[in-house]
């Protein structure tokens, strides 16, 4: 059993699991823990008393397409049977561990999250608008690192925000193990000339609530999900970046987040 210790939950790891190794071993656990959440791989030998634990003590069983997961009550436990699809059962790994992650009132968001003179910046928007673009932008053009291209998970905790790299990356190749307060999110679009303003009332709700992945498969995941995205949107600025993703786009935002410092 291989575990990893993601956003400050320690997960362990089957080897039959198909992971993205390369990237996944970035997270590897220095020092082995109690698992918060273990993922093994279900055949005709495990475990039956899980099985039956599962069955008799409100364990559910999932299906995505064509894969099977079955979790335990407490979802420190759960099994995936062999897959018909790989990227199908990834969707099964994420699930588990957002289970976790919202109940330390973390968000999961479809965003590219950079690091940039020690504070994070989550660029917002539906696949193709540019996000893994205008990360690459501030790396070209101020040296900023690219913590994730395409999934990022926000924590709430009692110093702030804290952006969070994990092994999910989407279709973007970036993803580092590392973290970085949030100073901003940003919601982009492309345009023809650059523009920026700050996003206020439900324009700010609308435009970042898109963005969001939503537990709904948890009794109570919509409460603790709509409960810290209410204190992200009133705790950090909101900005919405129209832009051509040029260097003066990247200078515009950067001028607005000095002001703000």
């Amino acid at each position: 059993m291989l575990q990893y210790l993601i956003a400050s939950i320690y997960v362990t790891v089957a080897p039959e699991i198909c992971i993205e190794r390369m990237y996944w071993e970035r997270f590897e656990s220095e020092e082995k823990k109690s698992a918060d959440l273990m993922i093994v791989q279900a055949d005709g030998t495990m475990d039956m008393h899980f099985l039956y634990s599962c069955q008799t003590h409100g364990g559910i069983v999932f299906r995505y397409n064509s894969e099977v997961m079955i979790a335990n009550k407490q979802w420190d436990r759960v099994a995936i049977f062999p897959p018909v699809v790989e990227d199908d059962m990834q969707t099964f790994i994420i699930q588990s561990f957002y289970t976790h992650a919202v109940r330390r009132q973390m968000l999961q968001l479809h965003c590219a999250t950079i690091e940039d003179q020690g504070r994070g910046i989550l660029f917002l928007g539906p696949s193709g608008i540019g996000k893994t673009t205008q990360a690459e932008r501030w790396a070209q053009y101020r040296g900023s690192s690219i913590i994730n291209g395409d999934i990022g998970f926000v924590q709430r905790t009692p110093q702030g925000y804290t952006a969070w790299g994990t092994p999910w990356h989407g279709s973007s190749p970036y993803c580092l193990n590392t973290s970085v307060p949030v100073k901003a999110l940003v919601v982009l679009k492309q345009a023809p000339e650059n523009r920026l303003r700050e996003l206020t009332g439900f324009e700010k709700v609308r435009e970042v609530s898109g963005s969001v992945f939503y537990p709904t498969w948890l009794e109570n995941g919509m409460e603790l999900c709509t409960d810290t995205l209410n204190h992200l949107l009133t705790d950090l600025p909101v900005y919405r970046l129209d832009n051509r993703a040029d260097e003066a786009a990247v200078n515009l935002l950067a001028a607005e987040l000095d002001r703000i410092t």
